[in-house]
């Protein structure tokens, strides 16, 4: 009885595996009750990596090639095994194979806005989102810490975990890219490189190989990005306020000449109020006092100083008076200067 169950044991002379899809991490050769035969070949194609398992013991390991599967060429577990050197009997033992391949196009980001220490802002509550590539760099360190003896393990197994290592190091990122909030817009390859760089560790004592890292996108929430808003045109304002204000008095002059010559007013009362409303036309009224002041007696008139567009000007200035942009006090001091001009 126990000749025939010999002659009817199968041997393995082939171990190989061709990935039947994409997604596999980890694939354990399928044994049975077959034994391998001592001198069978052991194919590892490329992108992958062999183990030979001896009761959950990792003992040899096969990178890319064929092998002769003798005692010399798995000394491990030939000593696991208490083999001699004249060992040629077919053997039992677990083999498991790794696909080293990249896994690209992984994606990241938050569910919900995550809190972040920023230089400028103090806390900020952000969201972001990418992808990543990743491959297994040491097959022992994976399979004892991740696919252990499942038959297979895949990407989609992975996922989740990898995806929070990922949100786990957005703060350590920030903080070490040294960016501000307001900069990572703009700097979104140093910011996914500092992630990369503080994710790494983490990847390594998986096994695994952080090969790269991207940054799509990176947003406030909608509440917080309005005051973001206004603060960053308050900051551009508030730099020089007076600069800004002569900019917007100057951009209004040639619409209310263009006004004065079709004979219509509406167009520079428009451009006063969208640029600056009532500061604006106090500091059209500086702005006009300063010019005139300027006027030499030896010198040529200049254009303001002319009868017809002095009173152009101060059917202009009756407009944003009536308008409510120059208060009444005001008109009629520039009002009085322009007519001591025509004087």
């Amino acid at each position: 009885m126990a000749l025939m169950d010999f002659i009817k044991k199968q041997f393995i002379d082939i171990i190989q595996w061709t990935e039947d899809s994409d997604g596999t991490l980890s694939y354990r050769f399928p044994m049975a009750d077959m034994e391998i035969q001592n001198g069978g070949q052991l194919v590892v194609r490329e992108s992958q990596v062999a183990v030979f398992v001896n009761e959950g013991q990792v003992a040899d390991v096969f990178g890319p090639g064929t092998h002769r599967l003798t005692t010399q060429t798995l000394p491990v577990l030939t000593y696991l095994k208490n083999w001699d050197k004249l060992f040629e009997s077919p053997f039992k033992s677990d083999v498991y194979f790794f696909s080293t391949r990249q896994q690209i196009d992984q994606r990241w980001g938050t569910s919900q806005p995550i809190s972040i220490r920023d230089k400028d802002f103090g806390a900020v509550r952000l969201r972001a989102f990418g992808n990543y590539a990743y491959r297994i760099q040491d097959a022992k360190t994976f399979h004892s810490q991740i696919s252990g003896t499942r038959e297979r393990y895949t990407v989609q197994d992975l996922e989740g975990q990898l995806r929070g290592l990922m949100l786990q190091h957005i703060s350590d990122a920030v903080a070490g890219s040294g960016t501000p909030f307001l900069d990572l817009a703009a700097n979104q390859i140093e910011f996914a490189a500092a992630l990369k760089n503080a994710t790494a560790p983490s990847f390594a004592a998986l096994g695994l190989e952080l090969l790269s890292v991207t940054m799509q996108n990176v947003s406030l929430p909608e509440e917080l990005q309005k005051i973001l808003d206004q603060r960053i045109g308050m900051g551009i304002i508030g730099q020089n306020m007076g600069q800004f204000m002569q900019y917007q008095a100057a951009q209004a002059l040639p619409e209310m000449a263009k006004g004065a010559a079709g004979g219509g007013s509406g167009i520079a009362g428009e451009a006063i109020g969208l640029g600056a409303g009532v500061a604006l036309g106090q500091t059209l009224a500086q702005t006009l006092g300063q010019g005139l002041a300027g006027v030499g007696t030896a010198a040529p008139a200049p254009a303001a100083s002319r009868p017809d567009d002095i009173v152009a000007l101060l059917e202009k200035l009756g407009d944003l008076k009536a308008k409510g942009i120059l208060t009444d006090e005001e008109f009629a001091a520039k009002k009085a200067d322009l007519l001591k001009k025509l004087g």
